[in-house]
């Protein structure tokens, strides 16, 4: 745009100054002007407004979807309705547990805490830290224990069963083997990895005479392990801070918080409830096969 050109005469001065400009000063939007007369309350209102708005949008978003997280680390953890089997899973992540003030005090949701299951081995070379004492004391203090391995992405399944049973003495009432699934080697494809799930399942099972225990979150059930083969073996079903499980098939057990607290255990630990009754519990372990076969397998 072609700027206008002004002329100055400065009095006194018989001489001319010439400059270039940009002309007349264009008047501020509507809006501005608005904003420019408004008493300092009204600011005060509308920050006070934009507050309120972020916080509304930070709550439902961020905090709503989340309640049962946001009130279990706050220590007030909610517990499912109509279970009164509690247990716990345990490694060396809770460090030294003090067996007899768990025994005599632990208490989930107003109920004795009946099972612990414990980590043993992960993969085919480690073995928990923890895995010994606590396998021994947990029986040695009446809970009715069971042992766990963590499948690793790193060995062949046939090496990581073969481990398990080398590490892991099973003994008549303790619960069936466990194995813990959550992640899926890259290299491996979808029907590769259920073929090696099911070596290390059918290897456990034929030592032992009882199908093993499977332990996973439940969309790694529906995206991995749903075809009909798995169905057969009893779930240990993850998913935290839900009313309810959201996995629609059959299942034993279900880890509901990692954010649970109990007197002997220092820090969190998972607590889990089982789907049946006391008696129901004691029917799946180990010595009990005439009723593991024909009834706690196919409720």
């Amino acid at each position: 745009m072609q700027q206008k050109r002004h002329i100055v005469r400065r009095k006194g001065v018989g001489s001319t100054h010439t400059y270039h400009g940009p002309g007349r000063k264009k008047r501020p939007g509507l809006v501005v002007r608005i904003l420019q007369r408004l008493p300092s309350w009204a600011w005060w209102l509308g920050g006070l407004a934009i507050s309120a708005g972020y916080i509304w949008f930070f709550y439902l978003f961020f905090v709503s979807p989340y309640g049962f997280r946001w009130r279990a680390l706050y220590g007030d953890v909610t517990y499912p309705e109509g279970y009164e089997i509690h247990g716990i899973d345990i490694s060396h992540h809770q460090g030294h547990i003090d067996w007899e003030k768990l025994k005599d005090e632990g208490v989930i949701d107003k109920h004795p805490v009946r099972f612990v299951m414990i980590k043993a081995t992960e993969g085919s070379t480690q073995v928990d830290e923890n895995f010994k004492e606590n396998f021994h004391l947990a029986r040695e203090c009446g809970f009715t224990r069971g042992a766990y391995h963590f499948y690793s992405v790193h060995s062949p399944a046939c090496t990581q069963a073969q481990f398990f049973l080398q590490q892991v003495k099973l003994e008549n009432g303790d619960l069936p083997p466990v194995l813990d699934v959550e992640h899926k080697p890259k290299q491996q494809t979808d029907s590769e990895f259920k073929a090696s799930v099911l070596e290390w399942l059918d290897i456990v099972e034929r030592h032992y005479h009882v199908k093993p225990i499977i332990y996973t979150y439940y969309k790694f059930k529906l995206q991995y392990l749903n075809d009909s083969i798995f169905d057969q073996y009893p779930y240990w079903i993850a998913h935290y801070y839900v009313d309810s499980v959201e996995y629609r098939g059959r299942w034993k057990f279900w880890q509901h918080t990692d954010a649970g607290r109990l007197p002997g255990i220092k820090g969190n630990v998972d607590f889990n409830i089982y789907n049946g009754s006391y008696y129901d519990l004691r029917q799946m372990t180990l010595g009990s096969l005439e009723t593991i076969g024909e009834k706690a397998y196919r409720e």
